[in-house]
């Protein structure tokens, strides 16, 4: 669990800090300790000598025993009914000398005493002041107990309190996290998020919102999709179904010419169920996913689909490069001092986009199957390619943040046209015209334009042609050379 995780680890880093103050604080009250013991030797030491040199007895204290070393080793205590404690090594040779001092601790049972002996001069041996550390032991002892109880007390505290505002710190993520969970069992998308706070969790959590938009449209666009796809499948499966069902009731009774016509309707539902499925499976896939964008020559790929077309269908298909404009603005550019390669690339009349190749290849084609399909078979069909300064223009253009420089294509025929308030749906999917209705098709092929060119960040339009009929195109980002640098 989390929030036990957390609290545990809150309340190890506060032991540990508690531990290295205790330690430290020890440390520092036993020197101080030991430095007030050792000065309370010495003082009584000297008040003792004093009194002794004034010829009197010293007043007893509980927690110290004094006593004379005399030269030949005797001990002599000074307060009468006490017991003779055991002297230092060094305290012998201090009162045979009669001066100096030496310092030391004895232990006597289960106590311990620091033992101070100074020599009262020559032939007089040492005062030898003893004195008692169980205070010293006892102030250890309670300083302990205390920093224990105190410790003990603190991490309680720290525990209870780190629980309560874990918890409330955790409280927007148990929210989401049971939000995420409701979703996940009752695949509801609609399900309502918590407030998104200013937060790391309120970031997670537009994270999640934007995610589950993005779900909901891409579940709606598949809804959408398999409806119209079973809307539109319905059509030629019935028309088969029935040629079928005709031609197994008749069992060869049928006329010749009758009999020719219901397999050519069977053939021709046939393909277009065939155009159908091909065009569903490549909206829904996107086959050309796994390309990469990469600099292409937009003019070179139209003259390569219009090339086949041209061998396909007989058609006089021309490809236009409008150089004028490019070049005049490629002048401008090398005037601004950008890139030699990029303005004589442009001034060439070369417009280089940058696009996946086959998806650029599948939207040119759909454009001139587009145009070959309603316009009539003795009128021409035109691809103009040509370069814009900034990002794509066109009456009906859905703009996706395409960036400037651009390259424009536009495919024009001589058609029935394109309607004012047709310009945007022409790129839906499943989309008729109403003059195209009896015109086979899936409907599907500027909808794959669309979605192709949207994903490399490019835009569609349709409109009407300077010669009438219908202009339907892109535009796409340039793809500018990089500067050419200076020689050595």
């Amino acid at each position: 669990m989390l929030r036990t995780r957390i609290t545990l680890v809150v309340v190890a880093a506060t032991l540990l800090a508690i531990a290295v103050s205790v330690v430290s604080s020890y440390r520092g009250v036993t020197g101080l300790v030991s430095d007030q013991f050792d000065r309370a030797l010495v003082d009584r030491a000297d008040a003792v000598a004093a009194v002794l040199d004034a010829g009197r007895v010293p007043a007893e204290r509980p927690d110290t025993t004094e006593q004379l070393l005399l030269p030949d080793g005797t001990v002599r205590p000074l307060s009468p009914g006490r017991p003779a404690l055991p002297v230092p090594p060094g305290a012998l040779a201090v009162a045979r000398a009669g001066e100096g001092a030496v310092t030391d601790e004895i232990t006597v049972g289960d106590r311990t005493y620091g033992v101070l002996a100074r020599g009262r001069g020559e032939g007089h041996g040492a005062l030898v002041v003893s004195q008692d550390y169980a205070g010293a032991e006892h102030v250890d002892r309670g300083f302990l107990q205390r920093i224990t109880w105190t410790t003990a007390a603190s991490a309680a505290a720290c525990a209870a309190l780190s629980w309560l505002l874990i918890g409330r710190i955790l409280r927007p993520m148990r929210r989401l996290a049971g939000a995420a969970e409701r979703i996940s069992s009752t695949q509801d998308l609609g399900t309502a998020l918590p407030p998104a706070g200013p937060d790391e969790v309120g970031r997670l959590t537009r994270a999640f919102e934007v995610m589950l938009d993005a779900l909901r449209r891409s579940r709606e666009a598949q809804q959408r999709l398999v409806q119209n796809a079973s809307h539109e499948l319905r059509t030629p499966l019935t028309s088969v179904r029935g040629s079928a069902e005709l031609l197994q009731r008749a069992r060869g009774r049928l006329a010749p010419e009758d009999e020719e016509k219901i397999l050519t309707t069977l053939v021709t539902e046939s393909v277009a169920l065939d155009e159908l499925v091909r065009e569903l499976v490549e909206l829904a896939t996107d086959r050309q996913a796994d390309e990469d964008p990469v600099p292409l020559d937009l003019a070179a790929a139209a003259e390569d689909c219009a090339d086949r077309f041209r061998r396909r269908t007989g058609r006089v298909i021309a490809v236009v490069t409008v150089a004028a404009a490019t070049a005049d603005r490629a002048a401008d550019r090398a005037a601004d001092g950008e890139a030699a390669g990029a303005a004589d690339e442009e001034a060439a009349g070369a417009v280089t986009v940058l696009a996946r190749p086959r998806a650029l290849h599948r939207c040119i084609d759909n454009l001139l199957a587009n145009a070959v399909k309603f316009s009539p078979a003795d009128t021409p069909v035109t691809v103009v390619v040509e370069a814009q300064p900034s990002g794509p223009a066109g009456v009906g253009g859905r703009a996706t943040g395409a960036a400037a420089p651009a390259g424009r294509l536009s495919v024009r025929d001589r058609g029935p046209g394109i309607g004012p308030d047709e310009r945007e749906a022409v790129f839906d999917r499943f989309y008729r015209g109403a003059g195209t209705q009896s015109t086979p098709g899936s409907g599907l092929g500027l909808a794959i334009v669309h979605d192709l060119v949207t994903t490399d960040r490019g835009t569609v339009f349709a409109g009407t042609g300077p010669e009438g009929g219908a202009e339907v195109g892109f535009t796409l980002p340039r793809a500018v050379p990089a500067a050419r640098r200076p020689g050595p």
